[in-house]
C-alpha cells in the first residue's frame, strides 16, 4: 500500500537517497538508545527513556528536510517519440511506399495512427502536468498560454509561410493561409481538455477505486464534455444539409469555376459531407489544406476541388490519470482500449460508420484511441513495471525533445537550411547528394533508397542528436 500510495501521489514518488540515509541515521539512533536502556541497571528507566525520547525528537528535527522528486514516467517521453517517428517516416516515405500513407478515403493505414496518437499522448500528459499547479488561474494561464504557442508555431510551420525543405522561399499569401493544421488542432483540444480537467481536479477523489464503473464516475466531467463533442459531430455529420458549392482552379492560361453538385444529408464521400461544408463555412474555401490525400482515389480527378476534406477534429476527451496500484491502473486501460478498438471495427466492417480519418469519423475515433491505449499499455507494462527502459531510450530522448524534432525534422528546417547551400542550381546541396549518391544509387532502388535514407539520415540522426542533448540537459519545450 506505501507503494501504490507514492505513485498515486507522485507518479511513483520516490524518498531521496539523502533522506533514507537520515533515516537509517535516526533508527540506528534509536536501537542503540534502547540497547542502553536495558543495560541499565538500578536506574530509573522512566528518565531514561524520556532522556532518550529527547535525543530522537531533537535529531528528528535537525535531520534535512530533502524535498521529494517526481519519478518521471519514461512511458510517456517513449510514446510521444514513437509518435514523432512514425510522423517522419510516413511522410518522407509515404510518397515511395502507399501502403503506410494516408488512406484515401475509408481505411486505416499506419500514417492515420499520427495524429491521433499524438492526441493521445496530450491527453495523458494534461492530468500530470497540471498537477503540480497547485493554484486555478496559474494553471489557466499556463493553459491559455501553451495554446498561444501551439498556434502560433502551427501558423508559421504549417499555415503556408514555409516552404521547407525542397522550395528554397518562404512567404504565403493571406486569401490561402491554412489556419487548422496540425498543432493549431492539437492546440485547440488541448485547451478544452485542460480547461476541463484544472476545474474539475478538486471535484475527484484522489485516488480512484477499483469496479467498472469507477472510471467514469471518478471523470464524469471528462465523460460528459466527451459526449457532448460526439452528440454534436453525430448530429451535424448526418442531419446538416449541403448546398451546391463552387470553386475556382487557377491554370497558367487562367482560371476556371467549378461547380459541384450536393443538396444532400448525411453523405460520407469527399466532396458533399457535412464536415467540409462546415469547414468551407467557417474557414473559407482558400484556407483549407490543398493537397488532401483523396485525390489519389480512383475516382477522383485532378481538377476534383480540394477542399471536402476537415481540418476540424471534434474534440474527443481522451485524459488519462494514475489510479493506484499497476494491475487496477492497466485494467482500466486496456480494457477501455480494447473496448474502443472493437467498437471501431465492428461499426467499420457493418458500413454502419466507415472508418474515415478526413471526417474524423466516430469508428475511427474509437479505432485510433483503443489502439493508442493499448500501446502505451504495452509499453507501460515493459517499460516502467518490469524496468526493461534501455531497449526503448532511442524512443525517450526523441519524446523528451519532441518539439525540436518535430520542427527540424518532421516539418523540414533543418534540411531546408543546408538546401540552401547549393552549387549551380538547387539540386546539388548536400541533402540531395546525400540521399541520391549514398542511399538511392547504391541499393539501385529509388524507394528502397528513399526509406533508408528516411530512417538512417533523419530518424537515426535525430535520435543521436536527441540523446546528446539528453546527456546535456537541453530541452525545448512550449
Amino acid at each position: 500500500m506505501e507503494e501504490a500510495r507514492k505513485l498515486e501521489e507522485g507518479l511513483g514518488n520516490n524518498t531521496t537517497l539523502a533522506k533514507e540515509e537520515n533515516n537509517r541515521e535516526i533508527i540506528s539512533h534509536v536501537a542503540h538508545n534502547k540497547e542502553a536502556i536495558d543495560k541499565s541497571d538500578g536506574r530509573d528507566v522512566d528518565e531514561c527513556h524520556d532522556q532518550n525520547a529527547a535525543k530522537n525528537e531533537k535529531a528528528a528535527e535537525e535531520t534535512p528536510l530533502v524535498k521529494q522528486k517526481s519519478k518521471r514516467v519514461a512511458t510517456l517521453d517513449v510514446f510521444r517519440g514513437l509518435t514523432i517517428v512514425l510522423m517522419i517516416l510516413v511522410d518522407d516515405a509515404g510518397g515511395a511506399y502507399s501502403r503506410i500513407d494516408h488512406s484515401p478515403w475509408n481505411g486505416c493505414t499506419l500514417a492515420d495512427f499520427v495524429m491521433p496518437f499524438f492526441l493521445f499522448i496530450v491527453g495523458v500528459a494534461i492530468a500530470l502536468a497540471l498537477k503540480k499547479i497547485p493554484k486555478i488561474k496559474a494553471a489557466v494561464k499556463k493553459i491559455v498560454l501553451r495554446t498561444l504557442k501551439l498556434l502560433f508555431w502551427g501558423i508559421l510551420l504549417q499555415g503556408g509561410y514555409s516552404h521547407a525543405p525542397d522550395e528554397l522561399l518562404y512567404g504565403v499569401d493571406m486569401k490561402q493561409i491554412r489556419w487548422c493544421g496540425i498543432l493549431q488542432r492539437i492546440a485547440l483540444v488541448y485547451l478544452v481538455v485542460a480547461l476541463i480537467e484544472t476545474f474539475t481536479t478538486k471535484h475527484r477523489p484522489a485516488v480512484v477505486e477499483s469496479g467498472p464503473i469507477s472510471i467514469f464516475t471518478a471523470y464524469r466531467w471528462q465523460w460528459i464534455g466527451g459526449f457532448v463533442s460526439f452528440v454534436i459531430y453525430m448530429i451535424t455529420t448526418f442531419t446538416l444539409y449541403v448546398p451546391d458549392w463552387s470553386f475556382v482552379l487557377h491554370y497558367d492560361e487562367g482560371a476556371e469555376k467549378y461547380t459541384v453538385k450536393c443538396g444532400m444529408r448525411g453523405h460520407l464521400g469527399p466532396a458533399c459531407n457535412a464536415v467540409g461544408y462546415v469547414d468551407r463555412q467557417v474557414w473559407g474555401v482558400n484556407h483549407l489544406y490543398s493537397q488532401p490525400v483523396w485525390r489519389r482515389l480512383k475516382l477522383s480527378d485532378i481538377r476534383t476541388p480540394s477542399s471536402g476534406r476537415s481540418d476540424l477534429v471534434p474534440c474527443s476527451v481522451r485524459t488519462r490519470r494514475l489510479i493506484e496500484g499497476h494491475s487496477e491502473r492497466l485494467k482500466h486501460w486496456v480494457s477501455m482500449g480494447f473496448g474502443l478498438l472493437i467498437i471501431g471495427i465492428i461499426l467499420h466492417f457493418t458500413d454502419a460508420i466507415p472508418i474515415n480519418k478526413q471526417l474524423y469519423s466516430f469508428s475511427y475515433v474509437c479505432f485510433t484511441a483503443g489502439a493508442a491505449g493499448i500501446v502505451f499499455s504495452g509499453f507501460y507494462i515493459v517499460i516502467d513495471v518490469w524496468g526493461l527502459r534501455t531497449p526503448f531510450l532511442f524512443l525517450e530522448w526523441i519524446g523528451l525533445n519532441a518539439m525540436l524534432v518535430f520542427v527540424m525534422a518532421a516539418q523540414g528546417i533543418f534540411a531546408a537550411f543546408f538546401n540552401g547551400w547549393y552549387y549551380e542550381n538547387p539540386n546539388n546541396s548536400i541533402v540531395h547528394w546525400i540521399q541520391k549518391h549514398v542511399f538511392i544509387n547504391v541499393w539501385n532502388s529509388e524507394r528502397l533508397g528513399t526509406l533508408l535514407y528516411v530512417i538512417f539520415a533523419e530518424i537515426t540522426f535525430w535520435g543521436v542528436v536527441a540523446g546528446i542533448l539528453h546527456k546535456l540537459g537541453i530541452y525545448w519545450k512550449l
